[in-house]
């Protein structure tokens, strides 16, 4: 297996091979705090802010770029996931990072066996109830990619709140001396929630998803006046009214991510998640 190096403009570093990273970070560790962004690639601005504030608080960072296809319940979903890894290390400049973009064998090599762990009511709602498997998939990989990169800290976006709350959990069930830091959602001017499946709409369907935002943000100022089972509904009938195609919407505990009915919770979570035309967008705000 090769243990090759390249070197980049700017001083990024390129690994595909897993004995070729730990080999390098393995002769680079000592004294020195390694950073972790998890990443499918297509990245932009949100995936620099994780990128940067990793590079503030760590002396190392290694970005791994991998789309999963164990995460993947719906398989037109994963064909049509973007992937530009050379625009990717083009976007991440002359940041002194590393990048690790191994293939499907590297990650998953022949005696690896998928991650088994009840996650309890964070794999049961939401996202898990209409993607079953889902989290499967994610807890698998980022346990193998936390294996691999042996990071002390990793960097999750907020976007995905229950992703977040997942990998929160899976690290302390496996006993994982990991901080995992949560970064706020990075938007778009008009509001719109960074992700890269924003590439996938047209023109007519990112400014229709600017709504998304307007729509939940709004509700949320109304939080003195209505419950939380009252507001979800509320939600539900504007998106009705502007002809989404809304496919849930729950305001949840932010720890338990159970649906709250007649009392509100600190930092409680309006959640939703929208197809516009063949591209399913997630976002959420704190209320």
């Amino acid at each position: 297996m090769p243990l090759l190096l390249m070197e980049l403009m700017g001083g990024v570093k390129r690994f595909s091979a897993v004995l070729g990273l730990q080999h390098y970070l393995s002769s680079e560790k000592e004294g020195k705090l390694i950073g972790f962004v998890p990443t499918m690639g297509a990245l932009h601005e949100g995936h620099l802010s994780l990128i940067d504030r990793a590079a503030e608080e760590c002396d190392i960072v290694v970005v791994s770029i991998f789309v999963n296809p164990k995460q993947f319940n719906n398989p037109i979903d994963l064909q049509n996931y973007p992937r530009t890894i050379e625009s990717d290390v083009s976007l991440i400049g002359d940041r002194n990072v590393i990048v690790f973009h191994p293939d499907y064998n590297e990650v998953y090599p022949e005696n690896h066996s998928e991650l088994k762990m009840d996650i309890g009511s964070l794999g049961t709602v939401m996202e898990g109830k209409f993607r079953p498997g889902h989290f499967d998939g994610v807890i698998t990989v980022v346990s193998r990619l936390f294996d691999i990169v042996n990071p002390d800290r990793a960097y999750f976006g907020e976007k995905d709140f229950q992703q977040l709350a997942v990998i929160r959990f899976m690290a302390q069930k496996q006993n994982r001396e990991i901080e995992i830091v949560p970064c706020e959602v990075m938007r778009e001017r008009s509001g719109l929630a960074m992700s890269s499946r924003n590439v996938l709409l047209t023109d007519e369907e990112r400014q229709r998803a600017a709504l998304i935002f307007q729509v939940i943000s709004s509700a949320g100022e109304l939080k003195d006046q209505y419950s939380p089972i009252e507001l979800s509904e509320s939600i539900r009938s504007r998106f009705k009214e502007l002809d989404f195609d809304l496919e849930y919407v729950e305001i949840v505990d932010p720890i338990t991510l159970i649906s709250l009915n007649d009392q509100w919770l600190a930092d409680a979570r309006i959640c939703v998640a929208i197809y516009l035309g063949r591209v399913r967008l997630i976002d959420n705000i704190a209320v």
